[in-house]
């Protein structure tokens, strides 16, 4: 069978973290709700409308800043958007190998297609707005083998679609936590992904319940 990897994007494959403090710190100024914008970038991944729920902003509030948000993005943060190390390669990887390749995110998906863009980055499927084991359904419907995040709920999505959960500690949850939630490998970061999907390639798309230790 062909392989099929997934990837969650924000502190995964990019690094947004200074615009969107900024850009949560703008909406904050014009609401005059209480949100802060370096703890919001220091815990991304969960949607934005959970995030505004957790500041406490009413639910009838809700869509407008969910929209405000949006509408400041790609001026603010896709030029301070850096790739994080070993992103193009695991991407490229994956190609190497004859695979398909999807971002699967919480993001708004115009703005995360905004992000691959400016990286120049190809991916097969891109899809957004899905978070934790909501990321289930568009992994199964492309059929992935695994998938790669940063973030407690990436290990959830990834379990709850029967792939292989790879933890990168490369965002906010630390590599403990990943293992602790059920990731089958955990890496530093993705410099080291080509290397363990090559040697698992086989077993991967043979479909195998689950994989070795990176090598």
């Amino acid at each position: 069978m062909p392989l099929t990897v997934g990837f969650d994007l924000d502190m995964t494959l990019i690094d947004p973290r200074p615009g969107m403090a900024a850009v949560m710190d703008a909406v904050a100024a014009e609401s005059g709700y209480p949100l802060d914008g370096a703890h919001f970038a220091a815990n991304l991944g969960p949607p934005l409308d959970m995030v505004y729920r957790g500041f406490g902003v009413p639910e009838e509030d809700v869509p407008a800043l969910v929209d405000r948000f949006r509408a400041l993005y790609p001026d603010v943060v896709i030029p301070a958007t850096v790739a994080l190390p070993g992103a193009a390669q695991a991407l490229a990887a994956v190609r190497e190998l004859g695979g398909t390749t999807l971002v699967v995110t919480g993001k708004y998906r115009k703005n995360a297609a905004l992000h691959l863009a400016a990286f120049g980055w190809e991916v097969d499927h891109l899809f957004g707005e899905l978070w934790s084991t909501g990321k289930a359904e568009a992994l199964k419907a492309h059929g992935a083998a695994v998938y790669v995040g940063d973030h407690v709920g990436d290990v959830r999505g990834a379990k709850a679609a029967g792939a292989v959960a790879v933890g990168v500690a490369s965002g906010p949850c630390a590599a403990d936590e990943l293992t602790a939630e059920g990731a089958d490998v955990v890496l530093p970061d993705l410099t080291g992904f080509p290397d363990w999907l090559r040697a698992n390639a086989d077993r991967l798309s043979a479909g195998a319940a689950s994989s070795p230790a990176p090598r």
